[in-house]
């Protein structure tokens, strides 16, 4: 049982909070039992896993590589507020950009991991599993990651350029915006790719140009506007129901 927190395995874990080493390593933390779990399911590698020993037990018996920590180096490694004592070491999957498969979402300078992971979530839930990704925060974080509920297993992630990003979608790309055209009496058909912007300023000009139409969310009583990923939400709904 490791009971240091400055055992190496502890701190490797503990650096990958920080995007850089993340990146350079290409490992992230999945936190929790259910996630730890739907990440395996859907084929992510586990390069490690760390149970406190009710974690353990909770878990079950497993094949793959394990530690057992106590309570309190788990505490060091964790970041959710009342810790399952379940956690692993996974491998991200770097996807080629490709042109989408079906509908598909972009997140256009999305700051707010919680929006990110939230507008993963629902992305999955509606089939939108193309998720392309500019300058938005990092999909693999550990806040996107327990805001996503397990959807970040379930879509390919897709992280560039504007130019590149761009360059690959060939549907007709949906603006998001206040001023656009009420999105429950607009003539839309087909699959296309939503495009959602910065929580404050929308989309950058670049998307905006490459943009067929532009919709909105009608609202009522004074409400000028709503959380990006409460309107990605309500948006991706819509365009399934008129697909």
């Amino acid at each position: 049982m490791i009971s240091s927190r400055q055992n190496p395995l502890i701190k490797r874990i503990k650096s990958l909070s920080d995007k850089k080493n993340r990146d350079r390593s290409g490992l992230f933390v999945v936190d929790g039992l259910k996630s730890v779990k739907e990440a395996i399911s859907c084929g992510f590698k586990v390069e490690t896993l760390v149970f406190t020993e009710k974690g353990y037990t909770l878990f079950g018996k497993t094949e793959l590589p394990f530690e057992i920590v106590t309570e309190d180096v788990f505490s060091v490694i964790s970041e959710e507020k009342t810790p399952q004592g379940v956690l692993a070491v996974c491998e991200k999957k770097e996807n080629a950009i490709k042109s989408p498969e079906g509908n598909c979402i972009l997140l256009d300078d999305v700051k707010d991991p919680s929006n990110v992971g939230a507008i993963i979530r629902t992305a999955a839930a509606t089939d939108f599993t193309d998720v392309y990704l500019i300058g938005s925060a990092d999909p693999f974080s550990s806040k996107c990651v327990r805001a996503s509920m397990g959807g970040i297993f379930k879509v390919r992630i897709y992280s560039g350029k504007r130019e590149e990003i761009l360059s690959a979608i060939d549907k007709p790309i949906l603006i998001a915006d206040m001023k656009g055209e009420n999105v429950f009496t607009a003539d839309l058909g087909g699959e296309y790719c939503l495009a959602i912007g910065n929580e404050g300023h929308g989309v950058s000009e670049e998307v905006r140009k490459a943009g067929s139409i532009t919709v909105s969310i009608p609202m009522q009583n004074g409400v000028e506007s709503l959380n990006a990923a409460v309107s990605a939400g309500i948006l991706m709904y819509a365009l399934i129901k008129k697909s």
